[in-house]
């Protein structure tokens, strides 16, 4: 059993859509961000950076509890754990790595921010939005030739890169990005919100 400790934003539905596309057993445990949950004592024990995601699978390989935290490093640890949505070696699992760290280090730090000042920051700051919802354009741009070259990150199989990035696309809105205005990763958004393990998924997060 795998216990997730987890919110409904775009970085805390990576863990669950991942788990069930793997087809592995998890229990939900909700994060309340906005009374702090995530601040407590209880969770830094978890993650002393304070964030979620955070899993704690109860029956690893090695045979004791394990923790991870960073929505990278859970969706590599349950790609590896469960052999599916990366590929073992070759051109392919480099690809999948490439876009997955994009994610990571790009889409949803430039997102998130654009975002926090368009929408939540306390004055307002047009030098700022402009910056950060420029550099969450160009990346989707980057996204946009991919899938306009393969139908999948990866450049082969649907694969946690997919996910990782999807979770942050799908709600482009927020940090001002119009996805309709890039046709592969519109096409791209609707093949993954079909499948049926990301409907549930995103169904358990409502409960």
């Amino acid at each position: 059993m795998i216990e997730v400790y987890t919110s409904n934003t775009p970085n805390g539905i990576k863990v669950p859509i991942a788990l069930e596309e793997m087809g592995l057993d998890y229990q939900l445990r909700l994060i309340d961000l906005s009374s702090g949950m995530q601040r407590q004592p209880a969770f830094l024990q978890l993650n002393p950076n304070g964030r979620i995601p955070v899993i704690v699978d109860t029956q690893p390989v090695e045979g004791h509890s394990q923790r991870v935290f960073e929505s990278g490093a859970i969706l590599l640890y349950l790609a590896e754990k469960s052999g599916r949505l990366l590929a073992a070696k070759g051109a392919q699992r480099v690809a999948a790595l490439e876009y997955l760290f994009l994610q990571v280090g790009g889409i949803g730090p430039m997102f998130g921010q654009a975002g926090w000042f368009m929408r939540s920051a306390p004055i307002a700051m047009p030098i700022a939005i402009e910056r950060y919802q420029r550099e969450a354009q160009r990346l989707t741009a980057v996204l946009e030739q991919r899938l306009q070259q393969h139908e999948w990150l990866s450049g082969g199989d649907y694969s946690i890169a997919d996910i990782m990035n999807f979770c942050w696309l799908r709600s482009a809105d927020y940090a001002g990005v119009r996805s309709a205005g890039f046709p592969a990763v519109t096409a791209w958004l609707g093949k993954i919100s079909a499948r049926p393990a990301v409907i549930t998924a995103l169904a358990r997060m409502q409960t």
